[in-house]
């Protein structure tokens, strides 16, 4: 297999530190040599995991970044003071290890909710891990921060601002639990870029509202969801405020999160179909959106794709219920072959110029058997 390459001073690795029983990779770091501007959304579901707490604090601090640290099978959520004491010791057990300060490190974890991680197995493998730290280590780190997954997700971009090439490069977790606000997932992305932290938080806030907020799975939101991006400037390129080069920057961004997006839906617990919903004519985009979503969600529009029904009425249903500007004689339904992996449906509301695209996939018995038998 080839191996994978991240911008200029990053690393990254994975091991497997025993907190999944199966063995499998389940530690994480993504590692800068310098000090690296940090963007980052969070879930808005009201119940937060530790790490997200921890998070937002060593973002307060306005310092620059360093590392981001990654456990899979354990999410450290419902774990109340204990577990943000978890989240904070596994940060020291990084910077240790990388001779960093904690603050400049940021936690992650995912995996099952209300049981205390276990840091003393944290503990003994970031020593190792850190060794393991290489430019071509992504594909490991990858490895390491899946759970449900069906296979590892990753996304590239390069551009050049004048004469220097600039680098875009991401990773994401998530396969179920989706839902936008954001999916369960979490996403990495590194860039050697040199740009403005105000440039870097206006970008991914507009980049992740067209890409990981338009898609759903099962319409559950979690609550270790996270979009992380870190700029170390390393590609020496003009600073990046605005103009052709934050357009550039921000083409880039979006077309690595739309990558990683569509990579979350198609691995979509036991999904058979990858479906694309267009409302267009609607009164407004927001509606178009509030619309499209309605469809996406709706199971039994979802259960009717993976068994080829070519029942639409469910679509108009949806459509109708979702409370936005439309009557029946304005709509209009077209849908691809439904016997193909890939569906496209399109509805015209006939209400105005808004247009939003979302992405789902139908619902079938291996999602209610995964779930039935998660824990």
């Amino acid at each position: 297999m080839k191996k994978k390459y991240l911008p200029k001073g990053f690393r990254a690795g994975g091991v497997s530190a025993g907190i999944k029983k199966s063995g499998k990779p389940d530690l994480a770091i993504f590692y800068s040599d310098c000090g690296a501007k940090a963007a980052c959304l969070f879930t808005l579901n009201k119940i937060k995991a530790a790490p997200l707490k921890l998070n937002k604090a060593h973002l307060k601090s306005g310092r620059l970044f360093r590392a981001i640290i990654v456990n899979s099978g354990n999410a450290n959520c419902l774990t109340g003071r204990a577990g943000l004491k978890d989240a904070r010791t596994t940060a020291v057990y990084a910077a240790k290890a990388l001779r960093i300060s904690p603050v400049s490190v940021l936690v992650n974890s995912t995996g099952v909710i209300g049981k205390r991680l276990a840091v003393d197995k944290i503990k003994k493998a970031v020593p190792l891990l850190v060794k393991k730290l290489s430019e071509s280590g992504l594909g490991m780190a990858q490895k390491a921060i899946l759970t449900t997954d069906t296979f590892a997700k990753s996304a590239s971009a390069k551009f050049f601002i004048g004469n220097k090439a600039v680098s875009i490069c991401g990773v994401a977790k998530g396969a179920g639990m989706i839902s936008p606000d954001m999916a369960t997932m979490l996403v990495f992305i590194l860039t050697d870029a040199n740009i403005t932290q105000a440039a870097l938080n206006s970008v991914l806030k507009a980049c992740v509202a067209g890409t990981f907020n338009c898609i759903t799975v099962d319409g559950c939101m979690s609550t270790n969801d996270s979009v992380m991006v870190l700029a170390n400037g390393m590609a020496e390129n003009s600073l990046i405020r605005s103009g052709a080069g934050l357009n550039k920057f921000r083409s880039a961004l979006y077309s690595v999160c739309l990558g990683l997006a569509r990579m979350v839906v198609r691995d979509g617990e036991g999904a058979t179909k990858f479906i694309e919903i267009t409302v267009d004519k609607a009164v407004n985009a927001k509606q178009a959106k509030k619309a499209a979503l309605a469809v996406a969600n709706s199971s039994l529009f979802k259960t009717a794709m993976y068994g080829e029904n070519p029942n639409f009425g469910r679509i108009a249903a949806a459509i109708g219920a979702s409370g936005v500007d439309v009557n029946e004689e304005g709509l209009k339904i077209k849908v691809s072959p439904l016997a193909d992996k890939e569906i496209k449906v399109y509805c015209s509301l006939n209400k105005g110029r808004g247009k939003a695209t979302v992405y789902t996939s139908d619902l079938t018995p291996e999602y209610v058997k995964i779930n039935a038998e998660y824990n």
